[in-house]
């Protein structure tokens, strides 16, 4: 793809864009950037003539954005922050002849995968690995990653999903909560203090439906948006927690959650690693990809 260098602004002149708007002042910005307040008044000048529109306005002595100027700034913000990213990428990778970028649910990441990554490392001497964390399905195209680990259905646009595993969860509290409360069967969690996956606010529908309850009264409790969250409160005696097995190894060895009844239930979906398309074939990602299906083995 051809790139118009007329339509791409120096990255300097919007660093001093996103400081002024900051700061709502141009002697502000140029004191932080190190350069003259007529500099900065320059580059803004230069930006708005490349533009077409005026970013600023002049009011009591501030410059304040323009409607313009509001809806512009989120952008180059967002590029500002690529560019930091893909340059401490590759700082970061500058001194070794492999480098390996993954996406994985945050959880998932920091619970399962980071703790098993040394081993991999063992393996594969040298590599730099750069994980972060993702909650949905994004473009490969705009974010530069080799492979991701998603948790849904095998579907990815211009990305090809191989199957990593299943989900088993259960029904777990801490000790402390389970000796003020202990159900006796499984119907009787339904007037108890349930917590909840905000994304997946089915979960304890479907379970007791599985295994006897009243699905009406499943929607009741405190929710939280991560996984984490929801360990933690429940390790807290917030509540009873629907949460996948693996994802509390740990709790359940140290005794810090307990198994509240031995009925595990399958979810819908499933864990995928996925791979964008023309990096199929890119030895170290294969070497990942065969080395994590080990593990969850």
């Amino acid at each position: 793809m051809k790139l118009s260098r007329r339509l791409i602004p120096d990255v300097t002149t919007l660093q001093a864009f996103e400081c002024a708007a900051r700061h709502g002042s141009f002697t502000q910005a140029a004191h932080e950037l190190n350069l003259t307040q007529s500099a900065v008044s320059r580059q803004i000048k230069d930006l708005e003539e490349q533009l077409g529109v005026l970013l600023f306005e002049r009011v009591r002595q501030r410059v304040v954005l323009s409607d313009d100027g509001r809806r512009f700034l989120p952008e180059v913000r967002k590029l500002l922050h690529q560019t930091e990213e893909t340059m401490l990428r590759a700082m970061a990778s500058a001194s070794s002849d492999h480098s390996l970028s993954v996406a994985t649910l945050p959880t998932f990441g920091s619970r399962w995968l980071t703790p098993r990554v040394p081993r991999f490392l063992a393996q594969h001497p040298g590599t730099v690995l750069n994980i972060a964390s993702r909650s949905a399905p994004f473009d490969f195209d705009e974010e530069n990653f080799d492979l991701a680990i998603h948790y849904g259905q095998p579907v990815w646009a211009r990305a090809s999903c191989s199957y990593l595993c299943s989900e088993i969860i259960l029904p777990a509290a801490s000790p402390a909560l389970l000796e003020r409360s202990t159900p006796a069967e499984p119907k009787e969690l339904e007037h108890a203090p349930l917590l909840h996956l905000a994304t997946r606010p089915k979960l304890w529908a479907q379970w007791f439906d599985l295994n006897g309850g009243a699905t009406e009264t499943a929607y009741r409790g405190h929710r939280f948006d991560q996984f984490s969250m929801v360990i933690e409160a429940a390790i807290g005696g917030l509540g009873f927690a629907l949460l996948p097995l693996y994802l509390i190894e740990q709790e359940l060895a140290a005794g810090r959650l307990s198994v509240v009844f031995d009925r595990p239930m399958q979810t819908e979906n499933s864990y995928y690693l996925v791979v964008p398309e023309g990096k199929l074939e890119n030895p170290l990602s294969q070497a990942f990809r065969a080395w994590i299906a080990a593990e969850v083995e």
